[in-house]
């Protein structure tokens, strides 16, 4: 037979094949029906490895293996199908319709809480964000999050990741700790410079200052100069006016630009960062749910049972709707051996009915689900 004859037959087989899934999910929708009217759970653990030890008993090894991949998807199908079927609309879903009807443009002012002094990079954030933002200013994250919850500013900026160094640990931890709502998100790009008093140079550096993260992504200028100490600070701006306080001419700052001028400091060098495709990525949040029109990412938080393929259950059903995931961040829960907080992000916005029930289904079924916003990103 040639290649065009075995297609032929593929394609036949296929057909039967879809009309027997077809078949199947029918049943799925009767099985339901009837254990949403006895109360029954979704999953029957014990029904699924009777199913896989009956159809592959007889088969080889390889043959075994590749069943229980198709009917582990199989069965991921159907328990997504009678989940679906099965939840009540809950309040979250309620409101977020009631967010999305008759929303606004976002605003061009409002009071802002960043974390640092003027100059960090918090604050450019900002002011990319709003046209005329009036910015309190916070020594940490934590008080970022906690002037937001107490009604101090309707907004707070924050970063959360970078291309670089990876996530800003510190902020997904305080992510847990607070009921707040992601209204908009902005990739900033950074460029580090190294700043010092006026007549100073490399070669004098004893001590470089700046936060964390930028001496993460400075790295390789730091280790092309052995013996150099270096010393984290609260923020890179911060960093800046430490070091045009300061007496030395020894000392230099990593940070921005725009605070060589602020603080009347030299750059040294520019473009210090490991990379040119260096960006941070801020979010702005709010006590309460806002979402505004173009919003076009989603942000959730969740734990999942400690069992195999958990996870694997609930991104089987972001597929099934077609959400491509765009971030997946995993934090331990405290006290909790082997159990942990994921964030997801994906792109969509919140206004399709399919989507609505998938939160209320993980609202109902999941120990702790969080809808943290739908937003569009800068």
């Amino acid at each position: 037979m040639n290649l065009t004859d075995l297609r032929t037959q593929i394609d036949t087989t296929d057909d039967e094949i879809a009309r027997l899934f077809k078949r199947r999910m029918e049943i799925v929708n009767q099985v339901a029906e009837v254990k949403k009217q006895s109360g029954d759970a979704v999953l029957n653990k014990n029904r699924e490895r009777e199913i896989l030890s009956r159809l592959t008993q007889d088969e080889t090894p390889e043959t075994a293996g590749q069943l229980r991949l198709l009917f582990s998807t199989l069965f991921g199908i159907s328990r997504n199908q009678q989940s679906a079927q099965m939840t009540r609309t809950t309040e979250l879903s309620d409101m977020i319709r009631l967010a999305t009807t008759g929303a606004e443009a976002f605003p061009q002012n409002a009071v802002v809480a960043c974390q640092g002094i003027e100059g960090a990079y918090s604050q450019i954030a900002c002011d990319k964000m709003f046209t005329f933002p009036s910015i309190l200013y916070f020594s940490s994250f934590d008080s970022v999050f906690r002037a937001v919850d107490k009604g101090m500013c309707r907004y707070g900026i924050l970063p959360i990741e970078n291309s670089a160094n990876g996530s800003v640990a510190q902020v997904y931890e305080l992510m847990k700790l607070y009921d707040f709502f992601i209204v908009k998100s902005l990739r900033l790009r950074i460029d580090h410079c190294l700043l010092m008093r006026p007549g100073g140079k490399r070669g004098d550096i004893k001590e470089i200052v700046s936060h964390e993260q930028a001496l993460g992504q400075c790295s390789a200028l730091i280790e092309s100069m052995p013996g150099v100490r270096v010393t984290v600070c609260e923020n890179t701006a911060m960093a800046a006016k430490f070091v045009s306080e300061s007496d030395r001419t020894d000392i230099a700052a990593i940070s921005s630009p725009d605070c060589a001028l602020l603080y009347n400091l030299s750059v040294v060098e520019r473009n210090i960062q490991n990379t040119e495709h260096n960006y941070t990525r801020f979010i702005c949040i709010s006590k309460r749910l806002e979402i505004y029109p173009g919003a076009c990412k989603t942000s959730v938080m969740l734990t999942i049972s400690h069992r195999p393929g958990s996870l694997f259950d609930i991104l089987s059903k972001l597929s099934a709707l077609g959400l491509n995931l765009t971030k997946l961040e995993s934090r331990p829960i405290a006290g909790r051996d082997f159990e942990f907080m994921f964030y997801l992000d994906f792109d969509t916005g919140t206004y399709t009915e399919p989507v609505l029930r998938l939160f209320d289904e993980l609202q109902e079924s999941l120990e702790q689900f969080k809808f943290i916003g739908s937003y569009a990103e800068m």
